[in-house]
């Protein structure tokens, strides 16, 4: 299987799915995608395509989240990047750690420090912040309030 193979299969398969394609490089694909789309096409990825999965990253860019599932086709060294944005207030989205257990911890943590919800996910209790962190506050926001007057937080969280 080629890069432009896939490409191509990716087109042909998810037409209705993929809002853009960005080929970056020849080792770079970025596909921006329906969130509603997300489960259907990074399991074609995964075991269509052999794909190894490496990461998602959560980002709050203001007026909508944006989460990146990263992975990596290595027989070709081509690494393709799903693109899905949420509108706020409505941060939600099919969880892919049903799919692949790598998906589990990522998803966790993006929930507790964006607020996104991964519908499905199979346990999405807390990971990173203390017991006392109170619900609904997510210190990865941009609109992110100190909620303990007494807190020092120089180092992150």
């Amino acid at each position: 299987m080629t890069r432009k193979d896939i490409i191509q299969q990716l087109k042909d398969n998810f037409a209705a799915d993929i809002i853009n394609i960005f080929d970056k490089s020849q080792t770079r694909l970025y596909l921006d995608i329906k969130a509603g789309s997300l489960k259907k096409i990074a399991e074609y990825i995964f075991k269509a395509q052999k794909a190894r999965f490496n990461i998602a990253t959560g980002s709050d860019l203001r007026f909508h989240m944006e989460i990146l599932y990263h992975f990596t086709v290595e027989d070709i060294n081509l690494l393709i990047s799903l693109r899905v944005k949420l509108k706020k207030p409505d941060l939600e989205v099919d969880s892919l750690a049903p799919l692949f257990e790598g998906a589990n911890w990522i998803e966790r943590e993006m929930n507790e420090l964006l607020g996104i919800k991964f519908r499905g996910h199979p346990d999405l209790r807390r990971l990173l912040l203390s017991d006392d962190w109170p619900e609904d506050v997510y210190p990865l926001r941009c609109d992110y309030k100190e909620w303990d007057e007494k807190a020092i937080r120089d180092r992150g969280v």
